[in-house]
């Protein structure tokens, strides 16, 4: 990743930040995005400052997606590597959940990648350079009372899956990166059925992959230009046994997710 000019967006916490903080030590030029850009000087402020570039971007908002693009390019000149790693999660039954906020997870986590990707594309193409999507277990299989995330994740991969085919002679390497269950902030800030942010996640963090190996083991991925990741034991379980055991797989699921503390289904 030395010299390579790379795109990490949601790049202020959690994997985005351990990303950020990757690519830099392995000599990338760094572009981090997110909405808050003290959070991105705080994580930069002791680095090299031709090597990065901080840029304020709400993905849900398609002209930030393109400002972030027309900036990186105003600074560096070339792309070539894109992280789509801005997400949102959420905890709720369907049944039970307001449709804004299964609404607010596909503008985050499918159409943040859609727009900066669109943008991205063509100068990645100019370097053959890689198009990476940070999803999740979740997009192989669906999660109950995660019914917004599941469906962004699996709305990502046949995203990422057409764009890899449909370039699949111009050189263009295109990454679906799944981890597991990580220690982020992402579930702190999941949303509840009406919304409101969850709080207080419901899994024990001490027992989680860290954020800064799941950064170490995508950005290995994209070094040897991988088409898919999936971490965690559990994780790679979860996806082969699902191929041949569905039915069974859909018990084991739900079976898991109902012993997390204050779980939906209790």
């Amino acid at each position: 990743m030395k010299d390579k000019v790379t795109i990490i967006t949601g790049a202020s916490s959690g994997i985005g930040r351990a990303l950020a903080r990757e690519a830099y030590a392995r000599g990338a030029r760094v572009v981090l995005a997110a909405r808050r850009k003290e959070a991105l000087e705080h994580i930069s402020k002791e680095w090299n400052s031709s090597s990065y570039l901080n840029v304020e971007a709400d993905v849900t908002s398609e002209n930030d997606c393109r400002k972030l693009i027309d900036e990186t390019i105003r600074k560096f000149g070339r792309i070539d590597i894109l992280i789509n790693n801005a997400g949102i999660s959420m905890r709720a039954l369907f049944e039970e959940v307001d449709l804004d906020v299964i609404r607010k997870l596909m503008d985050t986590n499918f159409w943040g990648t859609v727009y900066c990707s669109n943008y991205a594309l063509p100068h990645l193409l100019k370097t053959k350079g890689s198009l990476v999507g940070v999803s999740s277990v979740a997009g192989y299989k669906g999660l109950p009372g995660r019914a917004g995330y599941s469906a962004s994740k699996f709305a990502m991969h046949g995203l990422l899956e057409v764009i890899r085919i449909e370039n699949i002679k111009k050189g263009l390497h295109v990454l679906i990166a799944c981890p597991g269950f990580t220690s982020s902030n992402i579930r702190n800030i999941a949303l509840s059925k009406d919304g409101s942010s969850q709080g207080e996640t419901p899994l024990d963090e001490s027992k989680l992959m860290p954020a800064e190996t799941v950064a170490k083991l995508i950005c290995n991925a994209i070094e040897k230009r991988k088409h898919t990741l999936v971490l965690t034991t559990m994780g790679k379980m979860t996806v082969l046994l699902n191929k041949f055991f569905p039915k069974f797989m859909d018990g084991m699921v739900y079976n898991h997710m109902a012993k997390e503390a204050d779980s939906p289904f209790k």
